[in-house]
């Protein structure tokens, strides 16, 4: 059976930074040791490391070994977390195991290497509150562990021809926004990979627990781990995978009704227009509709809880705002805007394409997160929204009002729809079952 792996994690790159090493590190390639409050500083094609405005070290990569791993961290200053998101802030953020200095396109990096079980404690602390019910906990490290041996194998066996993520011609800008392999290390510490904040997160025992008690379990399917995707809040019915990236179909990524059981009220084709405006002007059963602030205080970590409307949502723009959002963050001159239609949806209803109409130019937006990043200063919070015109004089609206459901690209596991399941006594194995069909648990190592 194959050994735990050890992964690197990129967690800040900054001209200068300033780091504390609780402990003594060693530094590889030398018989320094190192201990206290330091800053790195970029000069030229060097790394400087400056303690008490000395210099202590000087290369073009440094690496920082800590003497026990158990024992020893270190703590790095104004790391920024939610890059691009309405919660974006920075923070002073500790960590666990060997800390690699290097220059990425005249910026330092600090990558953090640890191993696959350790990084996981973290994580599944810092997607989600480390109160949540354990069996949440548990399955959540499942999936964690699944995306990350998933996206190391992907890397291993990549491929040249790389389907592309952009498609434009005159009358349609098509793009998706996955994963894209980093150079220099395998993920970042960010949404953009998995959130993951150290040991600044782990705030008791529960997230040791969830970890150590699924230690290398993950879900396979077809001899293989699976990509194992998730959202914060799918709005009652998850999308596919395909809807979202690139035109291929994972067995386990398929729509699922967030629910123990369907909803004959409903028509559940929600490709369907008259379908999804119904489903996402009405507040079906589904275990993620939730408003129960005290459970969810439990479940989400503190900037998440920021965001008080997930399930169903409303956004409203005057003309002037719609029109500067949409040709500021598109890089087209639409002019005003006179409509809004959605051309394609998904399972979930989440919009994939989007015809937007204007005074001065009439064009074809997707996949999901592109329509959602020029409808929002950050981000929309998904694309499952429906749209309504308000005071329209001489055929241009006075505004726009968007009725929306879900948080996030809704594949996969829906975060807060799990984390109600576990509080209803359901086990992580159920469920990991009810998000991502045709899959199986294997423990391989």
């Amino acid at each position: 059976m194959p050994s735990e792996p050890e992964i690197s994690v990129a967690i800040i790159t900054e001209t200068e930074m300033e780091f504390d090493l609780l402990g003594e590190f060693r530094l590889e390639g030398s018989n320094k040791k190192f201990s206290g409050h330091f800053k790195a500083v970029l000069k030229g094609n060097s790394i400087i490391l400056q303690q008490d405005g000395k210099t202590a070290a000087e290369a073009n990569s440094l690496f920082l070994v800590p003497r026990d791993i158990d024992v020893a961290s270190f703590v790095i200053h104004g790391v920024k977390i939610g890059k691009g998101f309405h919660w974006e802030r920075k923070e002073k953020q500790r960590f666990h195991g060997a800390l690699n200095f290097i220059i990425e396109e005249n910026l330092i990096t600090a990558v953090n290497i640890i191993p696959v079980e350790a990084y996981l404690e973290s994580v599944i602390s810092s997607e989600m509150n480390p109160n949540s019910p354990i069996e949440f906990l548990k399955a959540h490290a499942v999936i964690s562990r699944s995306w990350v041996l998933a996206q190391v194998e992907k890397r291993k066996g990549k491929k040249e021809d790389k389907a592309p993520q952009t498609i434009e011609t005159d009358d349609e800008y098509i793009r998706w926004y996955d994963r894209e392999d980093h150079i220099n290390y395998d993920f970042c510490a960010d949404d953009h990979c998995q959130r993951y904040q150290g040991a600044t997160r782990i705030i008791n025992d529960k997230a040791f627990s969830a970890v150590e008690d699924t230690r290398g379990l993950v879900l396979m399917q077809g001899g293989a781990v699976c990509d194992t995707r998730f959202s914060k809040c799918c709005g009652g019915k998850s999308e596919s995978f395909e809807n979202v990236w690139e035109e291929k179909k994972h067995p386990y990524l398929i729509p699922v009704s967030d629910y123990k059981y369907e909803q004959d009220i409903f028509d559940l084709d929600l490709t369907n227009e008259n379908a999804a405006r119904k489903w996402i002007k009405s507040y079906p059963q589904s275990f993620c509709n939730t408003n129960d602030g005290k459970l969810l205080s439990t479940l989400l970590p503190s900037y998440d809880l920021e965001t008080k409307n997930f399930f169903r949502w409303t956004v409203e723009y005057t003309q002037e705002e719609i029109a500067g959002l949409i040709n500021k963050k598109s890089g087209f001159d639409f002019g005003e805007i006179i409509d809004m239609t959605p051309l394609q949806r998904g399972d979930s209803g989440r919009i994939i394409k989007l015809k937007i109409t204007g005074t001065r130019k009439t064009m074809t937006i997707g996949k999901e997160l592109e329509i959602r990043r020029i409808l929002a200063e950050t981000h929309l919070y998904s694309s499952a929204f429906i749209v309504e015109k308000q005071n329209i004089a001489n055929g241009v609206p006075g505004g726009f009002l968007l009725y929306g459901a879900g948080w996030g690209h809704g594949v996969g596991l829906c975060q807060i729809g799990a984390a109600v399941m576990s509080s209803a006594g359901y086990r992580f194995d159920e469920i990991l079952s009810h998000y991502y069909k045709n899959s199986v648990m294997h423990k391989i190592y």
